[in-house]
């Protein structure tokens, strides 16, 4: 068995971990399991219990268990590197965002806090230690684009720029009725921000949506229903690729997409 590739540390402002928090730990971890092929081992996490999936004997996502008590909403969370979470927290604060938790150490894995940008979406900020964030990337069953759906971009692109150094740009196929934000670091785009005005859903309002690799968004969208979860949106064609927005049992919402081939870029 080949040796598997080193992670490697994300530039600041990079998304570089997916987490998702539910109540049922092992019910969830049978879900994507089944869909995505995933494999567990525990923690560590100062949140209680937590397992990491692994494909190929590379990290791709965290999943933790609220305490009985909580009650909070069933989400996948994305987080943005840093080099310093308690700098990254102030400059939230200062562009109009609102730090909820921490920031507060992982162990030894890293720093962490939770964060809402200022029309309410929720993401995460990640200052590594031992853990640097996902392992392996582009294959099925691996996060690959993460996407804040929100009213509109004019001021949320603004606070992204502000607080992590992206470069927000309007996408080229940008129009009167399609409000969308390419977000890059040096020149290569690593998250979007899609206005949607009115068609935002009421019960959910501005969130990150993570995306997910997988050969046949159709197929995987079938299989989501017969584990126990819904098909929110059917599989479509988008500028992305092929595309399906489902939420597993617990209501937790993420799309499955199969990327189009991509134009090679110069360095």
């Amino acid at each position: 068995m080949s040796e598997a590739p080193e992670t490697t540390r994300r530039p600041p402002g990079a998304p570089c971990w997916v987490s998702l928090m539910v109540h049922g730990l092992g019910t969830t971890e049978d879900f994507y399991a089944d869909l995505f092929g995933w494999e567990y081992v525990p923690g560590p996490v100062p949140f209680g219990p937590y397992v990491r999936a692994f494909l190929d004997g590379q990290e791709v996502a965290g999943i933790g268990e609220m305490p009985p008590d909580r009650h909070l909403p069933v989400a996948w969370t994305t987080y943005f590197a840093t080099d310093d979470a308690d700098c990254t927290a102030e400059s939230i604060r200062a562009c109009g965002g609102t730090v909820a938790v921490g920031p507060l150490d992982a162990g030894n894995a890293g720093r962490l806090a939770i964060c809402s940008d200022p029309l309410g979406a929720i993401f995460g900020i990640w200052q590594a230690g031992a853990h640097l964030g996902g392992g392996l990337h582009g294959h099925p069953g691996t996060p690959v684009w993460n996407e804040l759906l929100t009213q509109d971009t004019s001021t949320v692109g603004k606070f992204y720029e502000h607080v992590f150094g992206h470069e927000a740009r309007e996408h080229p196929d940008a129009s009167a009725d399609f409000d969308y934000l390419v977000l890059s670091l040096q020149g290569r785009p690593v998250a979007a921000v899609h206005g949607v005005g009115r068609a935002l859903p009421h019960d959910r309002g501005s969130h990150w949506m993570t995306y997910f690799e997988v050969t046949d968004p159709d197929a995987a969208a079938a299989r989501v229903t017969e584990l126990g979860g819904r098909v929110i949106q059917p599989p479509r064609d988008r500028l992305s690729g092929r595309v399906a927005t489902v939420a597993d049992p617990e209501g937790a919402v993420f799309t499955l997409v199969r990327s189009w081939p991509q134009p090679s870029q110069g360095s």
